[in-house]
């Protein structure tokens, strides 16, 4: 036998005494190649699952939110509606007395008559609207307030305890439920000595 010539039947009872590595698994280079893609591509499906799951959560949560805004509005909306309409309600009875007065026969009525009943239907109207919430602010001889008054003048006081204070009320102001609607026009007091 030459020595270029090998007898494989010899090779493979070599190989065949070989001892095999403790963690040899049986498995080619290949075969582990294949499962690394198998179990990265497993991996890779079951993230894209998820991130799909979180996306419809995150979706349906945009949707929700929307849907919870678009009806607070429609039922602030409607409540500012139903308040304005009780308000309404509220006047209608004083409305009905000025269109009353308002079609009486100047000839047949004396003008103390159609005072007074001015006057009635003024107090009806102020009782309805302080019902609702409307307060007068009429703050004469009361203390200045620049958060609810607007002084348009002043008036010269012998009285230094007076300094400050409202001396006549140009035009009332109102609050409605606490809020400031109009700043009543004053006013005010101002003793020389003062300033």
């Amino acid at each position: 036998m030459r020595d270029s010539q090998i007898d494989h039947s010899i090779v493979r009872e070599a190989d065949d005494r070989l001892p095999v590595p403790a963690d040899a698994s049986g498995f080619s280079e290949s075969d582990e190649v294949a499962d690394s893609t198998d179990s990265t591509g497993d991996l890779a499906s079951e993230l894209q699952r998820e991130l799909t799951v979180e996306r419809d959560k995150h979706l349906r949560l945009i949707a929700e939110f929307d849907n919870f805004r678009k009806r607070m509005l429609k039922e602030k909306i409607e409540a500012e509606s139903r308040g304005q309409a009780e308000l309404v309600r509220q006047i209608l009875d004083p409305l009905d007395d000025i269109a009353r007065f308002a079609h009486v026969d100047p000839a047949a009525t004396d003008s103390v008559t159609i005072v007074q009943g001015v006057e009635m239907v003024e107090k009806k109207l102020g009782k309805s609207l302080r019902a609702a919430g409307l307060e007068p602010v009429n703050p004469v001889d009361d203390k200045f307030d620049p958060s609810l008054h607007e002084a348009v003048a002043t008036d010269p006081t012998e009285s230094a305890a007076l300094d400050g204070t409202v001396s006549r009320v140009f035009q009332v102001g109102y609050t409605f439920k606490g809020q400031l609607l109009r700043p009543a026009r004053v006013v005010v007091r101002q003793y020389p000595g003062s300033r």
